[in-house]
Order: structure tokens, then sequence, then C-alpha cells
């Protein structure tokens, strides 16, 4: 890479470290800027799940406040987002490069209604739980946890609006602050991000620049990112999550 293509990979990963931290699909913007560059799709893919990993991490910092007092809930997602991410990875280094890319763009979509009626579909299964006469579940209960196995699957394969996915599932299935559900996501694709990422350094062929620049310009954003995101209302955060993901559909369709 020239110093201008590292410039530009460097930036789009400051990019992504914030994105990644508020909403999710930091990767739409990453990703694409590696290929441009004449990384090949899947080395493209595999530099960047791992060059974002450090981001996560302080994003996942930058939320610590928020994440206080949910442990038990953390770590029965936890695991189901560590085993869906190793399938995802395992499936991305055995299964042909297009053999995900036709439901992407609906799993955005349907997360994009989940985060819209979100508020309307709580309410309807806090009734429900509250009509059946038992507390809501710490975790959500056993659909969430299936749900962010799944969620795991598909963020370990390609990861771009995981956290969009991951914002929509734990606001319907969780009575708590969108804030702190924030705080959570960012956890949950951590662990997804970081355990495809252990994977692919072992086993795939990784561009060590693109992960460096990547890396250090996803830290940077990650901070960035929760000081932005803590600020904002649920409203707000809700329509942020609403515009990237339509951006990323657009791209997706696009491509």
């Amino acid at each position: 890479m020239t110093w201008l293509e590292m410039l530009a990979v460097l930036a789009a990963g400051i990019a992504a470290g914030g994105i990644n931290t508020i909403v999710g699909s930091g990767t739409l913007i990453t990703f694409p800027v590696l290929l441009a560059f004449g990384l090949p799709p899947v080395t493209a893919n595999v530099s960047n799940t791992i060059g974002l990993v450090p981001g996560s991490i302080s994003g996942v910092i930058g939320y610590r406040r928020e994440l206080a007092g949910q442990r038990a809930r953390l770590l029965t997602l936890g695991s189901a987002s560590l085993l869906g991410g190793i399938t995802g990875a395992v499936l991305l280094l055995t299964l042909p490069a297009d053999a995900f890319k036709a439901i992407v763009p609906v799993l955005i979509i349907a997360a994009l209604i989940l985060v819209m009626v979100q508020p309307r579909l709580a309410r309807w299964v806090k009734q429900r739980r509250e009509g059946d006469g038992g507390p809501a579940p710490e975790h959500g209960g056993p659909i969430l946890l299936a749900a962010v196995y799944a969620t795991g699957i598909y963020g370990g394969y390609f990861g771009a609006a995981q956290g969009v996915l991951l914002i929509g599932l734990l606001g319907v299935f969780v009575h708590e602050d969108m804030q702190r559900l924030n705080g959570v996501k960012n956890v949950l694709a951590l662990i997804v991000n970081a355990v495809s990422a252990v994977i692919f350094i072992v086993v795939a062929d990784v561009d060590w620049t693109a992960v460096a620049l990547i890396a250090v310009g996803s830290i940077i954003g990650g901070q960035l990112g929760a000081t932005v995101g803590r600020r904002m209302s649920p409203t707000v955060l809700r329509a942020v999550i609403v515009v990237v993901g339509t951006i990323a559909v657009i791209r997706l369709l696009a491509s």
C-alpha cells in the first residue's frame, strides 16, 4: 500500500471503531476500502475482523459504567456469542465465498424492523410475562439465547450490522435501559470478533499491515464512539441505528 492508501485505511478504521461502538456496521466502511486497494475478499474480511478487535475492546472499556451489575447476563449471552462466532468463522473458511451473501441484506432489514418496533414489542413481551405471573429472565429467555447464537454465526462469517441485529434483539427481550443494552451489545460483538480473529490468525491468510492500521484507527474510534453514544437519548440512538442499517442494506445490494 502507498502512504495515501495507508492513511485511508487508518481513517476507515477510526470511522468503523466509532460506528461499531455506537451502532455496529463499521465493517461496511473498512471492508470495501480493503477491497478497493486490491486485497482478495476473504483476506480482506479476515484482516478486517482481526483489526477491529482492539476497537471493540476500546468500545467496551468506554461503556464499562453501563456494564455494572450485568455480569450474569453477559456470561449467559456471551456463551452463545462465543459458540456462534466459532461456527461462523469455520463456515467462512469452508463454504463458497457467496454462500452467505444473499441473506445478509435480509438479516439487516429484519434487524432494522426489530429496532423500529422494539418499544412496542418489548411492552407486549413484558405484558405476556406479567400475565404468566413470572419475572422476566435476566438473560432474556431461550429465544434470545438462540437468536444471539445465530447472530454470532453471522458475525463470525461476515459481521456487518451484527451490532444492529444484537441491539434490536436485546431491546425486545431484555427490559433494560437502552444505553446499558448498548454496552452488552459491545461485549457480545467483541466476543464474536475475538474468537473469529483467533481462528483466522491460526489458519487464514492475513494482511498484517491492514490489520495494524485498522487496529490503531479502531481504538481511537472506539473511545470517540463511546463518548458520543453515551450522550444519545434512546430515540436518537434508535434513529442512528436505522439510518446506518439502511445505508448498509443499500451498499450491500449495490455491490
